[in-house]
């Protein structure tokens, strides 16, 4: 299932993240790794999360590499260590949409990106040598994986920051 995109103001967010450079092959079995790893270490620090966990794509090149941050929102970032820094989604206009079940996250992210070009949105976004960068779009995984271990119920929201400037 995929929902209606919608459009929503959102205020800046702190965060606590790992980046990396993936392959889109590799993602499943990275990912829950590197939030282990920040879970674990927000735990030491005592800091509960303030929202869900994310993926934050910084340069998508889907045919070779993602270069990515899994970051956990908190109320204050914290000085980072090791392989966790701190960071911040920006305030911004952003479009959403929620999707259900793993195997529909492609299918999800083509249609908000169909939808916003049929809407006229300019993404935050420009070309690289090593893909397209974005200034936010995430993934945040709304289910909890100890709570539903089916893949095909898990619930994820699809966050793209609009551009500043919009046509009229």
């Amino acid at each position: 299932m995929i929902t209606e995109p919608r459009l929503e103001n959102r205020g800046q967010q702190p965060y606590m993240a790992i980046r990396a450079q993936v392959t889109l092959h590799d993602m499943p079995t990275v990912l829950p790794q590197i939030l282990g790893e920040v879970f674990a270490w927000l735990d030491h620090q005592g800091v509960p999360p303030a929202g869900p966990p994310f993926i934050r794509y910084l340069v998508i090149d889907m045919a070779t590499q993602l270069d990515i941050e899994l970051g956990v929102p908190v109320a204050i970032a914290l000085p980072g260590a090791d392989r966790i820094s701190a960071g911040a989604l920006p305030a911004g206009r952003y479009a959403t949409l929620v999707y259900t079940g793993v195997q529909n996250g492609i299918a999800a992210n083509a249609a908000l990106l169909d939808w916003g070009a049929r809407q006229g949105i300019i993404w935050q976004k420009w070309a690289t040598a090593h893909g397209d960068a974005w200034g936010a779009r995430t993934e945040s995984y709304l289910t909890d994986p100890a709570t539903e271990p089916d893949p095909a119920q898990w619930a994820t929201e699809v966050a793209i920051r609009l551009a500043d400037e919009q046509p009229q």
